[in-house]
C-alpha cells in the first residue's frame, strides 16, 4: 500500500511538472562610468516541449503581487480608488525573450516609458566552438564564443543538461549554456539552481480591459528599426507615451497626481518630474546588454 501511495505521487509530480526551471545569478554594470557599482538580479529560464522565456524573478514577482492587491481592491467596484502600496518594491529588469522550438522563432520583449516592444530576431549567435573545458558549478563545461549585438562573449556549455538553449537570446551550442560572460565583464550570467515547476501556476495575474500606468501597459510588435526609432523618440521627449495616455482617457476624466510628499502637482510638473527621472535612468543606465539595439 504505502508503494501505491508513493508511485501516485511521484506520477503526480510527473504530470504536472512539465517545465524545467533555470535560476541565473546576473550580476550586471549599468553605469559604464561606474564600474564598481554592480547590481545583480535573479533571471529564470523556463524550458518545456514548445519553447523557453527567459525573464526576471524580482520582477515577475513584484508585478503579480502588485496586480494581485489591485484586483482585490477592485472588487469593490470601480467607484473606489485603488491604492498601490509604497512598500511593493518594483522589479526592476523588465526585459523578457522568448524563444519558440523547434526553429527558436526569437522574440524580446522591451520596454521604452510605458510601452513594451516585441522585437522578433533576425540573427543567430554564430559560436565558435574552442576544446577548453573546466568545471561550472556541479557540470562539466565547454567553451564556446560569439560575437553579438554589440558584444563579444563566452558561453560555458553542458552537454550534462540536453537543452540547446541558454539565458537572454543565446542558443545553439550542444547543451545548455551555464556561464555567458561578455568580455568587459559588464553582464554575467552563470546558472546557480534549477527545479521543475508548472508554468500554469506560475503565470501572471491579468485584468482584462485594465491598464495601469506603470504595471505592463500596452504591447506594440516592432522590427528591429522600429525600435530604435521608437528609442529616439524616447530620448527626445520621455514623456510622449504619457502624454499619448492620458489622451486615450474619457471626457471629463479627472486626474489627480501628488508628489512624494502628498501634495497636489498639475499636469505640466508631473511631466517635467517624468521627464527628470528619465533623463537621470538613461544617464545611468548606459551600458546595456545588446548596445547594437540602441544605436
Amino acid at each position: 500500500m504505502k508503494n501505491n501511495i508513493l508511485l501516485f505521487l511521484l506520477l503526480s509530480i510527473l504530470t504536472h511538472a512539465q517545465a524545467n526551471r533555470f535560476y541565473y545569478d546576473y550580476k550586471y554594470i549599468s553605469d559604464s562610468t561606474n564600474r564598481a557599482d554592480i547590481k545583480s538580479d535573479v533571471m529564470l529560464l523556463d524550458i518545456d516541449k514548445n519553447g523557453s522565456k527567459y525573464y526576471s524573478r524580482e520582477k515577475f514577482v513584484s508585478d503579480s503581487t502588485t496586480k494581485a492587491d489591485i484586483t482585490k481592491q477592485m472588487k469593490g467596484g470601480f467607484g473606489e480608488s485603488i491604492n498601490i502600496k509604497k512598500n511593493m518594491k518594483p522589479g526592476v529588469i523588465a526585459t523578457s525573450v522568448t524563444k519558440t522550438y523547434p526553429d527558436y522563432k526569437v522574440v524580446l520583449s522591451e520596454k521604452i516609458g510605458n510601452t513594451i516592444y516585441k522585437i522578433a530576431e533576425d540573427q543567430k549567435p554564430e559560436w565558435k566552438i574552442l576544446s577548453e573545458k573546466q568545471k561550472i558549478g556541479e557540470y562539466n563545461a565547454q567553451k564556446a564564443t560569439t560575437t553579438y549585438g554589440g558584444r563579444e562573449w563566452t558561453a560555458w556549455f553542458s552537454t550534462d543538461i540536453p537543452f540547446q538553449d541558454g539565458p537572454y537570446k543565446f542558443y545553439g551550442l550542444p547543451g545548455l549554456i551555464v556561464k555567458l560572460e561578455d568580455k568587459t565583464g559588464s553582464h554575467i550570467m552563470t546558472l546557480i539552481g534549477n527545479k521543475k515547476t508548472n508554468i500554469s501556476q506560475d503565470e501572471d495575474i491579468q485584468m482584462p480591459g485594465v491598464t495601469m500606468i506603470g504595471l505592463g501597459g500596452k504591447d506594440i510588435e516592432v522590427t528591429k528599426k522600429q525600435f530604435k526609432k521608437a528609442w529616439k523618440d524616447y530620448q527626445a521627449d520621455p514623456t510622449k507615451d504619457m502624454k499619448q495616455t492620458m489622451s486615450t482617457l474619457p471626457a471629463g476624466a479627472v486626474v489627480r497626481m501628488k508628489n512624494k510628499d502628498g501634495k497636489d502637482i498639475d499636469m505640466n510638473e508631473m511631466y517635467r518630474n517624468i521627464e527628470k527621472r528619465a533623463r537621470e535612468e538613461m544617464k545611468n543606465n548606459n551600458n546595456k546588454i545588446e548596445p547594437d539595439l540602441y544605436k
